[in-house]
């Protein structure tokens, strides 16, 4: 039962159902990240490459692409056995223009020299390709000490631009009053002791999920503050002519 229970915990992290609500204390954030991954994930096609990869969250969300996760090589993502292929942190080893479409999602934030980060996307898309990017914009510092920025909307927008993208849409993700109940959320669950699964479980059930819900609430009757947001979303292109 307590192995079951840790696999549904793990699961609603990234692929949140309405009952994720009582097991996921980044429900509010998470389903707002699914819900866009799942609009654009369709009209992804082709090869396609997902930087960062992680534990793969939206990988069913592209049925339509050939999927390629990349991740950096540590000890931590070789053990997870995910990734297809893993890169030093400076040079992907792929060759240049082999992939239609890029997904990356939340990793940017980590990326030290975002310039050299991008221009080596840029160099694996084929012209006209498009590349799916998430950031945050306003979250706590994670994964420490590998958290080196967030961005504007204008700063990202003009570091894509000097990279040589053409942004095609940009969004600004949870710009409600949902915001506030998810970063509320994020500090009690990080200033709350102890780290276990029946420990993660109780104060989800106790705090995060009756404030989610209240962030859900909050969200439909309040009005939206565009410049103030969680996350952001830009779909943006390769150049044909490039």
């Amino acid at each position: 039962m307590m192995q079951s229970l840790r696999q549904r915990y793990r699961d609603e992290q990234f692929q949140p159902t309405w009952l994720g609500v009582l097991v996921n204390p980044f429900f509010l954030a998470r389903l707002t990240l699914w819900r866009h991954m799942q609009r654009f994930g369709g009209s992804m096609r082709g090869k396609l490459l997902d930087v960062g990869c992680g534990s793969q969250p939206y990988r069913q969300l592209f049925h339509g692409a050939q999927y390629v996760g990349l991740d950096i090589d540590t000890p931590t993502t070789r053990a997870r056995g995910l990734a297809d292929v893993f890169y030093d942190g400076l040079a992907f080893p792929v060759p240049d223009a082999d992939f239609e479409c890029v997904l990356c999602s939340q990793v940017l934030e980590h990326v030290f020299t975002p310039d050299d980060f991008l221009s080596e996307i840029y160099r694996v898309m084929q012209p006209g390709g498009r590349l799916l990017l998430t950031v945050p914009f306003v979250w706590d510092e994670h994964e420490q000490p590998y958290d080196f920025a967030r961005y504007s909307s204008f700063g990202l927008r003009a570091l894509l631009e000097r990279n040589g993208f053409r942004v095609i849409e940009q969004h600004k993700l949870m710009a409600d009053a949902s915001m506030f109940f998810q970063l509320a959320i994020a500090y009690l669950w990080k200033v709350i002791p102890g780290r276990s699964v029946p420990r993660n479980v109780l104060v989800t059930l106790i705090l995060a999920a009756p404030l989610s819900l209240l962030g859900l609430l909050a969200s439909a009757l309040l009005p939206q503050n565009p410049d103030l947001f969680l996350d952001q979303l830009v779909l943006a292109e390769k150049p044909a002519s490039a």
